[in-house]
C-alpha cells in the first residue's frame, strides 16, 4: 500500500508528483498545449501533467534519480549516468536536445517545492532501495517524446520512473498521479519493464 512518506526510515523509496514545468513558462505552456491537443483527439477534458522524480534512501545516503535536460542543473557532482536524445535521434547531437539520467547522491530535485500529492512512500526496505540504485545505469536511453520500442506510448521521464519502481519488483497497482492528472510516458515504462522480467 502506498502511504505518505515519514522521514524515519534509514531505507525507504519515495516518489515525488510535479507539475509539468514547474518554475518555467515554457515547458509548462507547451505541455499545456500538447494536452489540449491529446485530449481534443481522445475526446475528454484536458488534465494536469504531472513529472516524476525519486528519492531513495540507503543507509545514511539520501539520493536523487531524475531524468532531465542536460541544461537545467549545473552541478558537475549530479550523478549523471546515461544521455539520451530528445525528439528525434539526429537532434541529440545538440546539448539543446539531449536529456540526462541523474542518480545524484544528496541531490536535489529541481521545484521540489511545488510537488502535489507527495511524497509517497513506495518501500522502506533495504533491498528495495539497493535494487533501484543499481538499476539506473541499466535504463535504455530511447528518444524522449517517441516510441521507438513500440509500447504504445511516448518514452520521457516517466518512464524512467515507472521502470525503476516496476523492475525493482515494488507494487504500482494503486501508484497514481494526482487526482485529475495524467503522467504520460509512464505506461511506456511498465510495458518496457513487463518485456524485460
Amino acid at each position: 500500500m502506498v502511504e505518505r512518506a515519514e522521514r524515519t526510515s534509514r531505507n525507504s523509496v519515495d516518489l515525488y508528483w510535479l507539475p509539468l514545468g514547474a518554475g518555467g513558462h515554457f515547458v509548462r505552456l507547451n505541455g499545456r498545449a500538447f494536452e489540449a491537443l491529446v485530449a481534443h483527439r481522445e475526446r475528454r477534458r484536458a488534465c494536469d501533467l504531472y513529472h516524476s522524480a525519486l528519492e531513495v534512501r540507503l543507509d545514511a545516503d539520501r539520493w536523487v534519480i531524475e531524468m532531465g535536460p542536460v541544461w537545467n542543473t549545473a552541478d558537475a557532482g549530479r550523478g549523471v549516468v546515461a544521455v539520451g536524445p530528445v525528439g528525434h535521434p539526429w537532434l541529440g547531437r545538440t546539448r539543446a536536445f539531449r536529456y540526462e539520467v541523474r542518480r545524484w547522491r544528496e541531490g536535489r530535485i529541481p521545484d521540489l517545492a511545488e510537488a502535489v500529492d507527495s511524497p509517497r512512500r513506495l518501500s522502506a526496505d533495504h533491498a528495495h532501495a539497493a535494487r533501484v540504485l543499481e538499476l539506473v545505469a541499466q535504463f535504455r536511453t530511447a528518444t524522449w517524446g517517441r516510441d521507438e520500442q513500440g509500447t504504445g506510448e511516448m518514452w520521457n521521464s516517466n518512464s524512467l520512473t515507472s521502470w525503476l519502481l516496476s523492475r525493482s519488483g515494488h507494487d504500482l497497482s494503486t501508484v497514481t498521479p494526482p487526482r485529475g492528472g495524467r503522467a504520460p510516458g509512464w505506461t511506456a515504462g511498465l510495458v518496457a519493464a513487463s518485456r524485460e522480467r
